[in-house]
């Protein structure tokens, strides 16, 4: 297939992949040819009769394989953003293949031995060497032959099971979605948000990814609120079973590799190092949360007049919050207008810390329709990168909100960085999309994402930009929300879509004295669903489970963070992060959230400490952790920006758990 656009690099700017050109049947050809190619490239490096040098194993390694990274770029993005039968019948295909494609690099015995061999002066050079050199240990790469084969086979029956949990998350997302006939029924949504679920005379209210749905908030019928809750926490629960299938094999792949549980084995590379250091920060917070949520729930069917239920939580705590603090949250919603949020809110708070500017390239295509593409300029004017767009949830698309990369940045290829945001608002039937602060809270956050890959200033692709340990990556993102309520920034998107007229200031006073409302709930879900991970992922090799929901409901009973009244944020059902990728994703790592949110509690003291939104203070947070990416220990990238170690006060204070 001489004209298939994976098998040359783009010609657009930026390396932007040519979405236009792309075709379904252009994906296996292209994944075939790719891993053909990378496997002889990775054959000749092992092969090479010099000694052993960086640059032609190290060096050669990071320049092996652009066909299937192009590729694998792409389908990924397309398969989590805009999936079809099609893509999903390649996606089953193609992911054993991967799997084992990158069994058969990193178990090649003559490359790990020649690996070994490399020796370098470079500061830089020698990081990234030791990177490699512990991929390849984690990978298996010194085990024995009947020990790799067994673990390949671990490998191939993981990757298998994680397509089976995510296809089956994604046709449960529209299967168990909320189907009313009369419209009554959805009293107290927004008239533009019932006009925008109308189909066909039914009335559909699709799931978000979590438990807890934005709508139970709103919804005044109760059997209406009760009916969601239940759709939501019941879905798909044909993924029980590969889940708790997945945890069982995980353990006894961590037991091949050394470690006494797939937990031990996920942090090992990790910032946090051992299960005991990050058993000891959940610790720390369980009690105060759950005596926090305990006392809210008190106020809340007090506020009820009658003992509340779990899908009546957010029901009365808008009414608890209006009542507190005259606050009502949808009265903020006219101000909060996407194109607004995203070009005087998201955009204007960049410009502001780091001189950055963004320009719309209407010339240039995503993947679909809705994408919108802009190139960012440095502060110089010279060019940064690209940086992609895709706001609106559609059942093609799965939920929740992320952020990854089309080109990564590396001095090595000489590219600038290609990222994108996704996002999962309803999309109106018709004039603005108005946002929720939940959801412009998100688009602060995706972007810190974003701003982590623009910013990367790193030599190899290996290193590039959010390549850093998972419990570090939602490090840079969660800092970056600060300025979604940072007074200057908030008064220049604030502004009703209408009038133009800014938010009331006495509105962002009741809003900010509401913040730590409601925080023992949002505490104990998060609580609840990390350490549900965790329980899946101390699983000793050997022990099995057969009844995952009992499995679910005692771990968290063990915890102490089983609560009646507030579920895991996710349950294992729907647990995306840490059962849709098979060997490692974000399992045993969802503890990464509030682990990165100590270094953010941290550091937006510190921006406050120095005078907050400024050119000085970004450049500082850009030239010491945003453009190093994972070429350096980011814990002393960290230290670099803030002076010295992190510590746990700022946290405990921020979410009202301080005695």
């Amino acid at each position: 297939m001489i004209d298939n656009p994976f098998f040359t690099p783009s010609e657009l700017p930026y390396g932007l992949p040519p979405f236009g050109q792309v075709r379904e049947e252009h994906y296996l050809p292209a994944f075939e040819r790719g891993m053909a190619e990378q496997l002889r490239e990775v054959r000749e490096i092992a092969d090479d009769p010099e000694p052993a040098t960086f640059a032609n194993t190290i060096e050669a390694l990071e320049r092996s394989g652009r066909i299937l990274k192009r590729t694998v770029m792409v389908f990924s993005t397309v398969s989590a953003s805009d999936s079809t039968d099609g893509i999903r019948e390649i996606e089953t295909l193609i992911s054993p293949r991967l799997t084992q494609h990158a069994d058969s690099i990193r178990l090649d015995r003559a490359l790990y031995a020649r690996i070994k061999q490399v020796t370098t002066d470079d500061a830089e050079e020698a990081w990234l060497l030791e990177k490699y050199r512990v991929d390849f240990v984690r990978a298996g790469a010194d085990l024995s032959e009947s020990d790799q084969e067994r673990l390949r086979e671990l490998n191939e029956e993981l990757t298998r099971l994680a397509t089976t949990f995510s296809q089956n998350l994604l046709t449960a997302s529209t299967a168990s979605a909320l189907v009313v006939e009369d419209a009554g029924l959805l009293d107290g949504l927004s008239e533009s948000t019932i006009k925008a679920i109308e189909k066909d005379g039914s009335y559909v209210l699709a799931l978000f990814n979590h438990t807890n749905q934005p709508a139970l908030a709103e919804l005044t019928d109760r059997e209406t609120r009760r009916r969601l809750y239940e759709l939501s926490t019941g879905r798909a629960p044909e993924n029980f079973g590969p889940a708790a299938r997945m945890a069982m094999l995980r353990a006894e792949r961590a037991a091949l590799l050394g470690y006494p549980s797939h937990a031990a084995y996920s942090v090992a590379d990790q910032t946090a190092k051992t299960t005991d250091a990050v058993e000891e920060m959940l610790g720390k917070l369980v009690g105060p949360a759950v005596a926090n949520a305990r006392r809210e729930a008190e106020a809340l069917s007090e506020e009820a007049g009658f003992p509340i239920e779990p899908w009546d939580w957010s029901f009365y705590a808008e009414r608890v919050r209006k009542a507190r603090y005259d606050f009502d949250s949808a009265e903020l919603r006219p101000y909060f207008e996407l194109d607004r949020v995203l070009r005087d809110g998201v955009f204007h708070a960049a410009g502001e810390l780091y001189g950055i500017t963004f320009s719309e390239r209407d010339d240039l295509e995503g993947y679909h329709p809705d994408v919108r593409v802009f190139e960012v300029f440095d502060a110089d004017g010279s060019p940064l990168g690209l940086f992609l767009f895709d706001a609106y949830a559609r059942p093609t698309k799965r939920g929740g909100a992320w952020m990854n990369n089309l080109v990564d940045q590396s001095h090595l290829f000489d590219e600038r960085p290609v990222v994108m945001n996704n996002l999962n608002i309803t999309k109106p039937a018709e004039g603005p999309t108005l946002l929720t602060f939940d959801e412009v809270n998100t688009a602060f956050h995706e972007f810190g994402h974003a701003l982590h890959g623009l910013f990367s200033d790193v030599r190899f692709p290996r290193v590039s930009g959010t390549a850093v340990p998972r419990d570090f990556v939602e490090y840079p993102s969660q800092v970056n929300e600060m300025w979604a309520t940072w007074p200057s920034i908030l008064a220049n998107f604030a502004r009703h879509h209408e009038t133009g007229e800014p938010v009331p200031a006495e509105l962002l006073e009741k809003m900010r004295a509401a913040e730590k409302f409601n925080q023992g709930f949002s505490t104990v879900e998060y609580l609840a669903a990390a350490l549900l991970d965790w329980a899946w992922h101390k699983l000793a090799p050997g022990e099995t489970v057969e009844d995952a929901e009992a499995f679910e409901k005692a771990a968290l009973e063990r915890a102490g963070i089983a609560f009646d009244l507030v579920g895991p944020r996710y349950r294992t059902n729907y647990f995306a992060h840490i059962f849709f990728s098979g060997v490692s994703g974000y399992s045993a790592g969802y503890y990464s959230y509030i682990w990165s949110e100590v270094l953010d509690a941290e550091s937006v003291d510190w921006f406050r400490e120095n005078g907050g939104l400024g050119r000085g203070n970004g450049d500082h947070f850009r030239s010491t952790l945003l453009s190093v990416g994972g070429s350096r220990d980011v814990m002393d990238a960290f230290r670099d920006f803030r002076g010295r170690d992190p510590r746990i006060e700022p946290l405990l204070k921020r979410r009202g758990l301080l005695a």
